[in-house]
């Protein structure tokens, strides 16, 4: 059983409800919907589809929105494009806005862009592929001397090297686009662009006021995020290593450190964490990815991510499900060595709840035993996201009846949704979850399965007690 997750962007070429379905089959346990890329309407039906397809399929499948943020980017050229040398001269104009420009200057979507950057400063276009350097300034214009040059197009994105633009989290487009999260039951929404842990408190907040319980998803892309991962993966549901603007603010040569030391601070706070931008990013053309590409997908599951993530590749790439077949292979084959079942539990370790209690001690005990299965019976999902918190390679099973509990679980490494109510069996719960697995295939006749469960069934976070059970066969 893989492990890891898949998180596939839905675009054109993936928002057919065949190809949908395929992708579902191939692997793919969560869909991300790119606000930045559709309105209310697309944003819908993609979400819709998912789900139709997921449901055909016979799996649970999540879904995540994901903001468009305060994405700075240049206006247009009269030709379209424009042509730089080093040493050129462009002006970075905030009166000119969209209107189409020659001669050396161009308009930018970011009225504070002058006041926040000074002489000296670097500023990186198309994902860091022209720099300039910043000359002058004036209260609407960035004079800029050309340092790497090459062909500017349209609406390019900016960055300031070392980050620290003053730009908002959350555009009048988030907000909106949150309330459109709760009107789909989106299961997590990314907060692109997040600084600090009050960025998070907000969207907390609209979703709240939306009336929508969605994980909230930090994407550590700026320069300041990274330097509040811990705040950040103790108040969201979990974090997001964005590495292509985070690697034009902080440099190429400073990404990799960074991708582990957020995964590393994500597993000490139990956050969910996410690794995405151009892992597969050939597959955009080719049927099979580089080696290098393998390398670093299984490099991300080494070192305990919850998901990798498609973007390009699946969202308008020509070969979506071959993406998501040929992630999954990746998924698969490093999972088999060691390091990545390696437990992390110390004797000396302290539990904060007695879930976390019975989640750490389920884990132990299921991999000293050699269980096939963890059990774990749950109405939000907490003693799943515990367990799997925890290298294993017992797989882990969140039966539950909540819908939205089984979408939720589908981004926590190891966890695998089951449709189970307690309330509709017998009297030994425990027994009939077994059952239940072996009816579904998970475990066999004779299996080991360690179970968690709480005294009153059916009530969030009450998770107090384990039981360790041999899989019978039906007596019926």
């Amino acid at each position: 059983m893989r492990r890891t997750k898949i998180i596939a962007t839905l675009g054109p070429a993936s928002q057919d409800g065949a190809v949908l379905e395929a992708m579902v089959r191939a692997g793919v346990d969560l869909v991300r919907i790119n606000a930045a890329h559709g309105d209310r309407d697309l944003i819908e039906r993609l979400a819709h589809e998912a789900r139709a397809a997921a449901s055909r399929v016979g799996r649970d499948v999540g879904v995540l929105l994901d903001l468009a943020g305060p994405k700075i980017r240049i206006g247009r050229f009269r030709g379209g494009a424009l042509t730089l040398a080093e040493g050129d001269r462009l002006v970075l104009d905030t009166e000119l806005g969209d209107a189409p420009a020659d001669g050396g200057r161009v308009g930018v979507n970011y009225p504070a862009l002058p006041s926040d950057v000074h002489p000296g400063d670097r500023l990186l276009l198309d994902d860091g592929q022209l720099v300039l350097s910043v000359t002058a300034t004036t209260a609407t214009t960035v004079d800029c001397r050309v340092v790497t040059g090459g062909v500017l197009s349209d609406h390019k994105g900016l960055n300031r090297q070392g980050g620290g633009l003053s730009a908002l989290c959350l555009t009048d487009k988030d907000r909106a686009d949150i309330r459109t999260a709760a009107d789909i039951g989106a299961d997590y929404v990314a907060l692109s662009f997040a600084r600090d842990a009050d960025d998070v408190r907000e969207a907390h907040r609209l979703l709240d006021a939306a009336g929508s319980d969605a994980g909230v998803i930090a994407k550590i892309e700026r320069a300041e995020a990274l330097a509040n991962v811990r705040p950040l993966c103790d108040i969201a549901a979990g974090v997001m290593v964005a590495r292509g603007d985070l690697a034009v603010e902080i440099g190429d040569w400073e990404l990799a450190g960074a991708q582990k030391r957020i995964l590393r601070t994500a597993h000490e706070t139990k956050a969910l964490v996410i690794t995405a931008t151009q892992m597969m990013e050939s597959m955009v053309h080719s049927p099979v990815p580089t080696r290098a590409e393998v390398l670093d997908v299984a490099n991300a599951v080494f070192d305990g991510t919850d998901a990798v993530m498609l973007s390009a590749e699946s969202a308008v790439g020509r070969h979506p499900v071959k993406a998501v077949e040929a992630m999954a292979r990746v998924c698969v084959g490093a999972e088999q060595e060691r390091v990545t079942t390696r437990s992390r539990l110390r004797g000396d370790e302290r539990w904060e709840t007695v879930n976390e209690a019975i989640a750490m001690t389920a884990v132990h005990a299921a991999s000293g035993l050699g269980a096939r299965a963890i059990a774990a019976l749950t109405e939000s999902g907490t003693t799943a996201l515990l367990c799997s918190r925890v290298r294993t390679a017992v797989p882990i099973y969140a039966l539950t009846r909540n819908a939205r509990t089984r979408a939720r679980v589908t981004l926590m490494r190891g966890v695998v949704p089951v449709d189970f109510d307690p309330l509709a069996v017998g009297s030994d719960v425990p027994r009939e979850a077994v059952r239940r697995l072996l009816e579904i295939g998970a475990v066999k006749v004779g299996d080991i399965v360690v179970v968690t469960r709480g005294d009153r069934e059916g009530v969030a976070g009450g998770t107090n007690a384990l039981r360790i059970l041999r899989a019978e066969a039906s007596r019926g």
